[in-house]
C-alpha cells in the first residue's frame, strides 16, 4: 500500500509540475504542449473530471483557429469532445449546463463534417439534457440547416411541451421559425 500511495504521489506531482495544476483548473492557461494537450487532459480526468474544466478546456482549445476553416483543428477539437463526453457520464451530469454545452458544441462540430452523426449527438444531448432550452434549439437549429422545416417546428414545439426553461428562448426561436428567419436566435438573444 505504501508503494502504491508514493506511486500516486509521485504521479500528483508530475502534473502539478507539469501543467501548473492551478493555473489550468482555473484556465488561466494551456499546457506548453499546444498540439495534443495530453497533459492538461490527463490531469482533468484524474483531478476534477468535472464539465466545468472540461468545457474551459476546450473553448479555450477552440480559440485557437476556426474549426470551419481548419480541419486539422476540427478534427482535434472532435477528438477532444469526444474525449470529454466519453470521460463524463450522462448520469452523473445531466442537470449540469457546462455538460449540456459540451454535448451541443460536440453535435455543431460534427455537424462540419457528417451532418448523420451531428443528428445523433444531437439526440444524444437532447435525450440526456432535454431541461435546457438551448439544447433544443440548437437541435432545431441544426435540423433547420439541413432543410428540415418540420422537424425543426416539431423539436421546438416538444422543448415547449417538456419545460424546458428558459421558456422565453423557446419563444423567441419560434418567432423567429414563424417569420421564416434562417436564424432561429441571434447572437444577442442567445
Amino acid at each position: 500500500i505504501a508503494s502504491i500511495m508514493n506511486r500516486v504521489r509521485d504521479l500528483k506531482n508530475k502534473y502539478r509540475n507539469e501543467d501548473n495544476n492551478t493555473d489550468e483548473l482555473n484556465c488561466t492557461k494551456i499546457s506548453a504542449d499546444t498540439t495534443d494537450n495530453s497533459g492538461t487532459v490527463n490531469q482533468i480526468m484524474m483531478t476534477t473530471n468535472n464539465p466545468e474544466d472540461w468545457l474551459c478546456f476546450l473553448l479555450k482549445l477552440e480559440k485557437k483557429g476556426f474549426p470551419q476553416m481548419d480541419v486539422s483543428l476540427l478534427n482535434r477539437l472532435i477528438g477532444r469532445y469526444s474525449q470529454a463526453v466519453t470521460a463524463l457520464p450522462a448520469e452523473k451530469h445531466s442537470q449540469d449546463e457546462s455538460y449540456a454545452r459540451i454535448l451541443v458544441r460536440f453535435a455543431e462540430l460534427k455537424a462540419l463534417q457528417d451532418p448523420e452523426e451531428a443528428r445523433d449527438q444531437f439526440h444524444l444531448a437532447r435525450l440526456n439534457c432535454k431541461k435546457f432550452a438551448f439544447v433544443h434549439v440548437a437541435f432545431a437549429q441544426f435540423e433547420l440547416s439541413q432543410g428540415n422545416v418540420k422537424k425543426c417546428k416539431q423539436l421546438l414545439q416538444k422543448a415547449v411541451e417538456c419545460s424546458a426553461v428558459p421558456l422565453e428562448m423557446l419563444e423567441t426561436a419560434l418567432q423567429n421559425f414563424h417569420s421564416q428567419k434562417k436564424q432561429l436566435l441571434s447572437d444577442e438573444e442567445k
